[in-house]
């Protein structure tokens, strides 16, 4: 029988507290900062909301959005502008997901209203400069 083994790994960190929330600080490499990523917590848990929703209707595990409302418990209207979310287009949910969505770019804004087609979106929000591959398609049908 083998003798059991450790390994320490020392990573160094600083954590600095914020009102609500910790951020872990990464040190610089070679004298260059790390690029901070600052997802906006509300809306990444709106995305996730919004695909969660329309994963449970795409089951069948409701018939309609208004018996959906119901039975979460929501009001109608913010469950089917929080289901719009799920057309955006796949840039720019990667952006949110990643912190590097467009400036100004929050939750009262999708919840204003957004495009269907996909470039009309990247323009509207101003991310145009996210790098998206071109698809040959403006829109998501379903």
């Amino acid at each position: 029988m083998t003798a059991a083994t450790s390994i320490t790994v020392r990573v160094p960190l600083a954590v600095r507290h914020r009102p609500g929330r910790k951020t872990v600080v990464t040190p610089m490499t070679d004298g260059v900062a790390p690029v901070t990523m600052r997802a906006d917590p509300a809306l990444v848990k709106a995305l996730a909301r919004a695909f969660r929703y329309q994963r449970m209707l795409d089951q069948g595990r409701y018939a309609s959005i208004t018996e959906m409302a119901a039975a979460e418990r929501l009001e109608r209207g913010y469950l089917g502008s929080l289901l719009r979310l799920t057309l955006l287009a796949p840039d720019l949910v990667s952006a949110i997901l990643d912190g590097r969505q467009p400036e100004g770019l929050t939750c009262a804004v999708l919840a204003g209203g957004v495009p269907v087609g996909w470039d009309v979106q990247r323009t509207m929000l101003g991310a145009n400069s996210l790098g998206a591959a071109p698809t040959g398609r403006s829109g998501r049908s379903r």
